[in-house]
């Protein structure tokens, strides 16, 4: 009986890149999956929610000045009556009966003399009623029943010293500070990688004269710098993130040097030089790409300081303009009516401590699946 042959089996492996590693070790971190469920629900929440609220964010409510935050909408009962009766003064008549049923209120005018039915606008130019009806008129126009319906409004948040709501603001607010903060990282991202790049693989002279350039860019007071950047184009959205871009490029053009200093002596490198690869084709496809850990980590740290620095200019006056706002901006606002009305301080706060802890998690996240050592 002859002997079954054996054949070899053969096992094919399949190994991981580093950035497969990196992500499948990010994704362990629960810190850091939790605080990217959190930042991609307040971004989501500032892109879609102002389109839900029911308010414009530069609507102004003159009734609703520093409306308290509330689950119930406005007006409250206790709150009708006498708004309607304030308007009928303004009619220059008298209210009498006046009673509040299905969603809208009912009153009698009266005046000695015949009441000019034009004054009924009041009662649409309030934020409380609609459009005012006449359902009877009596003794020659000098009485009328007049019936207006009640506008109902809900603030969740409350409203501001100008009678806007704070929720909408608070959530366009957030679009402008998010904004800022990745146009103005990306910029100085851009800046810092490519400037010290190019300075870490020239070296000798070059290195030297663009790094001392850095220095002295760092002795330049950063608020001085805004202040005339101000003064020349004037306070506008655009500018915030140039502003802030131009100046947080340093630190980022230091690191990426530094890297370049130690991935330029590497054999890959080395080797691309033997074959007589230009330059720039060896920046392009072999220093920059393996730069972009640190420069990952550094970009979820720098966003959070971006936006706490647009936060400080706009709580000194430097930041956007209104009707436009921002968190900082809401919290300086919230700053001034701290005594009589908290919740304006409380909420834009809340979202920009969330933003904040998010970020950092992720970074610190990032940080430890992109770090060599732990693998």
């Amino acid at each position: 009986m002859s002997e079954a042959a054996v054949l070899p089996i053969t096992v094919t492996v399949t190994g991981r890149s580093l950035w497969a590693d990196a992500r499948s070790r990010l994704l362990r971190n629960r810190a850091a999956v939790a605080s990217m469920v959190v930042l991609a629900l307040i971004t989501l929440a500032c892109l879609v929610g102002p389109a839900l609220t029911g308010h414009s964010y530069d609507r102004v409510y003159p009734d609703y000045v520093r409306a308290p935050a509330s689950l119930a909408a406005y007006p409250y009962a206790d709150q009708v009556i006498p708004a309607a009766e304030r308007i009928a003064t303004r009619a220059r008549a008298r209210a009498e009966g006046t009673v509040v049923q299905g969603g809208a209120v009912r009153l009698t005018l009266v005046s000695p003399r015949p009441i000019d039915e034009r004054l009924l606008a009041f009662f649409e130019r309030s934020d409380l009623f609609g459009p005012a009806r006449v359902v009877e008129r009596a003794e020659e126009g000098r009485r009328l029943l007049v019936e207006a319906p009640i506008e109902y409004r809900t603030f969740l948040f409350g409203t501001d010293a100008n009678g806007r709501d704070l929720l909408t603001r608070t959530l366009i607010a957030g679009r402008v500070s998010l904004a800022i903060g990745l146009l103005a990282t990306i910029v100085a991202i851009t800046i810092g990688v490519v400037y010290g790049a190019v300075a870490g693989y020239a070296g000798g002279r070059v290195d030297t004269l663009m790094m001392r350039s850095v220095d002295i860019l760092y002795a330049l007071p950063f608020i001085f710098f805004v202040i005339m950047l101000v003064v020349f184009f004037g306070r506008n959205f655009v500018l915030m993130f140039i502003a802030v871009g131009a100046v947080e490029w340093l630190d980022m053009a230091r690191i990426v040097r530094g890297q370049t200093l130690s991935i330029k002596r590497q054999e890959y490198v080395q080797a691309a030089q033997a074959l007589g690869a230009t330059p720039s084709g060896i920046l392009r496809r072999h220093v920059i790409p393996n730069t972009l850990g640190p420069v990952i980590v550094y970009m979820t740290l720098l966003v959070p300081k971006v936006i706490l620095l647009e936060s400080f200019l706009s709580f000194l006056g430097l930041g956007v303009q209104e009707p436009l706002t921002s968190w900082g901006v809401l919290i300086a606002e919230g700053a001034k009516n701290i005594q009589g009305a908290a919740y304006m301080l409380i909420y834009p706060s809340l979202f920009l401590i969330a933003t904040l802890f998010a970020l950092n998690f992720i970074g610190d996240g990032l940080r430890d699946a992109l770090d060599p050592k732990d693998r």
